[in-house]
C-alpha cells in the first residue's frame, strides 16, 4: 500500500511523521527548529531539509503539507516573497482589521460574504496592515500565498500554477465559506490593487508530483490537518486549551454569523468547521495557582477536594476581556464570597468549574447552530490535570477524550497524502479518506449523577454571569 509522509511547518518548528498508508502507523519522525522572528519562507525549506536528513523520506510516496495558521508570504512577479512572511502571532494588524470593518458595512457584512469578520490574525487584516506599513513591498505583490501553499509550490519544483485547499483559504478573510469561492475583491480591498491567489483543489485531490515522482497532496492549514489527525467527524468537537481557547466542531454545512463570534472554517474532508475562540483557558488556572502559592497539581487536588458549585463561589473567568461572549472590556468577576466558602479549596474549584463552564458557554453557541457535539477531544497541557478531566464531562455535556501525546497535525498531513495516493491509484474515493486508527486516549464519561451536578454549576454560573453582563448570552 505505501509509505507516506506528513509535514507539519509551524511557527516554531518543522515536524515530519513517516506513516504507512494503509494503517496510519507511525513508522518514524523527524524534527527541525525554526529561527525566531519573522521568517523568510526560505528558512522553512532550510529546516525541513534538516528534519528530513538522515533517509527519513526514503521509500516515501507522497507528501502532504499543513503550516502554521494567519500567515502570508506574499509573491512578485518573479514568484519571489517580497518580504519575510506575515505572521498573525502579534497584534500589529488591530487597527487595520477595524477599518476592513467599517470598509465593508460592519461585522454582519463580512461574516455574510465569508463566514468570518476580520482579526488581527487573519491574513485579510495583514495585507491591510502592509499596504499601510508597506506601500512598497504592498504595490510589488502580485500573489498571495499561504506558507502551506509556498511549500507545496516548492517541493513540485516551482511549476507554473499555485495552489491551495479549502481549508486552509477558509483561514484568509477572502474565501467564502458559503460559495466556496474566493473573493477576490476583498483581497483587493485589503492589499488596495487586484492580485492572483491559487487555484482550489478538492480534499483528496494531487497539487502535482515532485521532479522525483513523488506525489503531494493539497496542503491544509494547521487546525484542519489535527482534526483529520485526531480522527474526527460528525458529533465530534476538539477544545483547545491554551492561554486562551478554542471550540470547533465538524459540521455539514457553512455557518455565517452577523456578530463574527462563530468563525466559519472549512475542514480538510469536504465538510465545514466552526469555531468559537474564547479569551480564557488555562490563563484562568495559572493565575488562580499563582494567586494560592500552588502549583497546577496542587491547585487540580485542591478542587477536587471541595464540592460541586465551590460552595457557592463563582469565578467569571474574564480576565482578558472575552471574545464569547463579546466582552472585550470585561474583568474577572469572583461571586458568592461568604466566610464558608473563604477557603483555598472552594477558590481552586471555582476556577476549574469557571473556565469549563466558559468553554462549555462556547460549545453550546455551536450547538444553538444546529451543531452536534456528543463527543469531545480535550487538548493542551491542562488537559491532562485530574480535575479537568473528572469536571469536564459534565461541564462540557460529552464524553471527553484525552488524545495520547502525538503529532497529530503532521498526522493529519499524511493522512491527507495517504486518500490523494489512494484516489490516484484507484484504491480510494474522493468520498471519504481512509479508515485510519483513531487517536488512541483517556476516555471519560460523565458519572451516573453528573449530568443534573454539572447542570446545577453551570445554571449557578450563568446567574452570576447574567446579573454582571446581561445580555451577553442570546
Amino acid at each position: 500500500m505505501g509509505i507516506v509522509a506528513g509535514l507539519d511547518s509551524s511557527s516554531a518548528y518543522t515536524r515530519i511523521v513517516v506513516c504507512d498508508a494503509e494503517t496510519g502507523e507511525v513508522l518514524r519522525q523527524g524534527h527541525a527548529e525554526h529561527p525566531s522572528g519573522e521568517a523568510a519562507p526560505e528558512s522553512w525549506l532550510l529546516s525541513l531539509g534538516e528534519a528530513a536528513d538522515g533517509g527519513m523520506l526514503d521509500e516515501v510516496s507522497a507528501i502532504g503539507v499543513a503550516s502554521q495558521p494567519h500567515s502570508v508570504v506574499p509573491i512578485d512577479a518573479d514568484g519571489k516573497p517580497v518580504r519575510p512572511a506575515l505572521a498573525g502571532a502579534d497584534d500589529r494588524a488591530r487597527a487595520a482589521s477595524f477599518a476592513l470593518v467599517d470598509a465593508l458595512g460592519g461585522r454582519a457584512a463580512w461574516a455574510e460574504a465569508v463566514g468570518s469578520v476580520p482579526q488581527p490574525t487573519h491574513p485579510v487584516a495583514q495585507l491591510r496592515w502592509l499596504a499601510g506599513q508597506e506601500p512598497e513591498a504592498a504595490r510589488r505583490t502580485t500573489t498571495v500565498l499561504q506558507p502551506q501553499d509556498w511549500l507545496v509550490w516548492q517541493l513540485l519544483g516551482r511549476p507554473n500554477r499555485w495552489t491551495t485547499d479549502r481549508g486552509g483559504a477558509s483561514g484568509t478573510g477572502y474565501w467564502s465559506a458559503v460559495s466556496g469561492n474566493w473573493r477576490h475583491e476583498l483581497a483587493e480591498l485589503a492589499i488596495g490593487h487586484p492580485v492572483s491567489l491559487p487555484e482550489l483543489l478538492g480534499p483528496a485531490d494531487a497539487a502535482g508530483r515532485t521532479p522525483e515522482g513523488l506525489l503531494i497532496s493539497a496542503g491544509t492549514g494547521e487546525t484542519m490537518a489535527a482534526a483529520l489527525g485526531l480522527g474526527v467527524g460528525r458529533g465530534d468537537a476538539v477544545i483547545a486549551l491554551g492561554a486562551s481557547g478554542s471550540v470547533c466542531a465538524v459540521h455539514h454545512e457553512a455557518l455565517t454569523d452577523p456578530t463574527g463570534t462563530i468563525t466559519g472554517f472549512a475542514d480538510a474532508t469536504g465538510h465545514h468547521l466552526p469555531m468559537v475562540r474564547t479569551l480564557n483557558a488555562s490563563r484562568v488556572l495559572r493565575g488562580t495557582a499563582e494567586l494560592l502559592g500552588r502549583d497546577l497539581s496542587e491547585l487540580s487536588e485542591l478542587a477536587l477536594s471541595s464540592t460541586p458549585g465551590a460552595h457557592g463561589l463563582v469565578l467569571l473567568p474574564y480576565l482578558a476581556g472575552e471574545r464569547a461572549p463579546d466582552l472585550p472590556h470585561a474583568a474577572g468577576t469572583l461571586a458568592g464570597l461568604r466566610r464558608e466558602s473563604m477557603k483555598p479549596e472552594h477558590l481552586a474549584r471555582a476556577a476549574f468549574e469557571g473556565m469549563l463552564c466558559g468553554l462549555a458557554d462556547a460549545a453550546d453557541m455551536l450547538r444553538r447552530r444546529g451543531v452536534a457535539i456528543n463527543r469531545v477531544f480535550l487538548l493542551g497541557q491542562v488537559a491532562t490535570l485530574p480535575a479537568v478531566r473528572k469536571l469536564a464531562p459534565a461541564m462540557l455535556n460529552a464524553t471527553v477524550v484525552v488524545p495520547e501525546p502525538a503529532d497529530y497535525t503532521a498526522i493529519g498531513a499524511a493522512r491527507q497524502a495517504a486518500w490523494a495516493l489512494g484516489v490516484d491509484e484507484g484504491r480510494l474515493t474522493a468520498d471519504a479518506p481512509p479508515e485510519w486508527a483513531p487517536a488512541r486516549g483517556e476516555r471519560f464519561e460523565p458519572d451516573e449523577d453528573q449530568p443534573a451536578v454539572g447542570s446545577s454549576v453551570r445554571l449557578q454560573y450563568a446567574a452570576v454571569r447574567d446579573e454582571i453582563h446581561p445580555g451577553a448570552i442570546t
